[in-house]
């Protein structure tokens, strides 16, 4: 009956008005789906729901090349000897509780976003920042060129002093962006009104609602019956059907985003840089691409894919799958076939694990992959598939052995701050582990101090060679983002940083 009623309904309407499953959608939310569960509301480790979700504004933004261009900064400038940067802030601009955005508010933010480890700006050399007349004043301890890119990533959003508590905690999201946060309910939902403080021109989207949902089967099924209007998430099988069918429009963008498996470079048996070459060539990309990924286009030749285009290097060797040339750096390195086909040496087999989670749900499928691969060569491989916290955990307590995961290189506007962070000399939860190169520390350090004036290009030859050759981390795969949009609207337009969803440049349909 309630089936029956609604067609009813529609019939109606159909009959009263011009156009009425606009007039209808438009009177009701934008239904999001997506596979990420919100877990904190601190911008540091948020995830960046809240600038996607266009709540909350950084003071640079980027473009889809990632150039550099004006958020809560309409400009900025650094001092001739570039210690001292001075970030002019939009005029008019007003928090979501009505308060206006002040430099004095802006610097608690971005002070409070400093003492934050999971934030870039930590590892900055900032001496002091202050308040000016409307600006934000920056003094740095040496030059850090890139200080501007830092500005643009997600942990440095500004939040109203309303949001925090007396221990800057973060109790509440008061941006400043197109769209306000009405009901938030951990871990699965946030519902979102259009701003009335938003100075700019006012989305028809007055309302939006997100909603996780862990399993791929069901964000699918969501996107086919038209229960929601944009839907992230979707595992190639679904998508490859979605695109048979022809009924729903899929917005794609390719990410300066590579799947990779990180390495325990400390770990007894993956320390020899001749063992990690025999794990790349192992994996035979192009296969996996293919009939996992349903693009063969995605198997990585290289760690930075072609949208990384100052990075990305097109004359270099590419990353090829050969078991026997991978065998016979196994038996370089003293590992022998055991009697079950498994390599031994001194007595001990060669059985690692590798941990990864379904959030992408790529993931699990090409871990089971490798798995599959890596046993071809005489490696044993347990597959761990858990929580994504599992992998800096392990990182941390040195449990960890190998991983698979994606990383975003432009999640700062400027992949160097990203590089920098991933392969210092410690290495970091989704970089380097047990590894370090004092040639490529050097040669980061020189292009983030801007001392390294006319031979950018040479030093980020020098860096993509080392990696490339080194492999502290194996590129397996980049990564194409793919949206299913239902026919209530139109204009979606992916954000290739992933830094915004862009909801606000949605339509109803016509």
């Amino acid at each position: 009956m309630a089936g029956a009623s609604a067609a009813t309904v529609l019939m109606m309407a159909g009959c009263a008005g011009e156009n009425p499953a606009k007039n209808q959608a438009a009177q009701q939310p934008l239904k999001v789906v997506g596979q990420f569960e919100l877990h904190s509301l601190d911008p540091s480790t948020s995830g960046g729901f809240f600038t996607r979700l266009q709540v909350a504004e950084t003071l640079v933004d980027a473009d889809n090349q990632g150039a550099l261009q004006p958020g809560l900064a309409t400009a900025w400038e650094a001092s001739p000897d570039n210690l001292s940067w001075r970030f002019t802030l939009r005029e008019g601009a007003t928090f979501h509780d009505g308060t206006a955005v002040t430099a004095d508010s802006v610097v608690g933010a971005l002070e409070t976003a400093r003492t934050k480890a999971a934030s870039p700006l930590a590892t900055v050399p900032v001496k002091s920042i202050t308040a000016e007349d409307g600006a934000v004043r920056v003094d740095l301890m040496e030059p850090y060129a890139p200080l501007p890119a830092v500005f643009g990533h997600t942990s440095t959003q500004i939040l109203a002093p309303s949001s925090y508590a007396a221990d800057r905690s973060v109790t509440e999201v008061v941006g400043s962006g197109p769209y306000k946060v009405t009901r938030l309910e951990q871990p699965a939902t946030i519902e979102l009104a259009a701003s009335e403080q938003w100075q700019d021109e006012k989305s028809e989207i007055a309302e939006v609602h997100y909603q996780a949902v862990g399993r791929a089967e069901s964000r699918a099924l969501l996107a086919e019956s038209g229960q929601a209007d944009v839907t992230f998430g979707m595992d190639p099988t679904s998508l490859q059907r979605i695109k048979q069918a022809g009924k729903l429009d899929i917005a794609a963008v390719t990410l300066p985003r590579t799947i990779l498996m990180k390495v325990n470079a400390a770990h007894e048996f993956l320390g020899d840089s001749r063992v990690r070459q025999a794990l790349s060539l192992a994996l035979d990309r192009e296969a996996m691409a293919t009939a996992l990924l349903r693009d063969p286009e995605m198997a990585a030749s290289q760690l930075f894919p072609p949208s990384l285009p100052e990075w990305h290097q097109d004359d270099v060797t590419p990353l090829a799958h050969d078991a026997d040339e991978a065998k016979k750096l196994l038996a370089e390195a003293g590992w022998a076939p055991g009697a079950d086909g498994i390599l031994e040496r001194e007595g001990k087999k060669f059985s690692v694990s590798l941990r990864t989670f379904p959030d992408r749900p790529e993931l699990p499928l090409l871990a089971t992959a490798i798995q599959a691969k890596l046993k071809e060569v005489g490696i044993a491989l347990d597959v761990k598939v858990g929580n994504s916290s599992e992998i800096p955990a392990g990182h941390k307590d040195g449990s960890l052995e190998l991983a698979l995961y994606s990383r975003n290189y432009a999640l700062v506007p400027d992949a160097l701050v990203t590089l920098t962070e991933d392969f210092r000399p410690g290495g970091a939860d989704y970089g380097a582990m047990g590894w370090n190169n004092a040639d490529l520390t050097s040669t980061l350090n020189a292009m983030s101090t801007g001392t390294d004036a006319g031979s950018s290009e040479e030093n980020r030859r020098t860096v993509t060679d080392i990696l490339h050759n080194e492999l502290p981390v194996i590129p397996v795969a980049w990564y194409r983002q793919s949206a299913v949009v239902s026919d209530r609207v139109e204009g979606l337009v992916l954000d290739p940083l992933e830094r915004s969803w862009r909801l606000s440049d949605l339509a109803w349909s016509k």
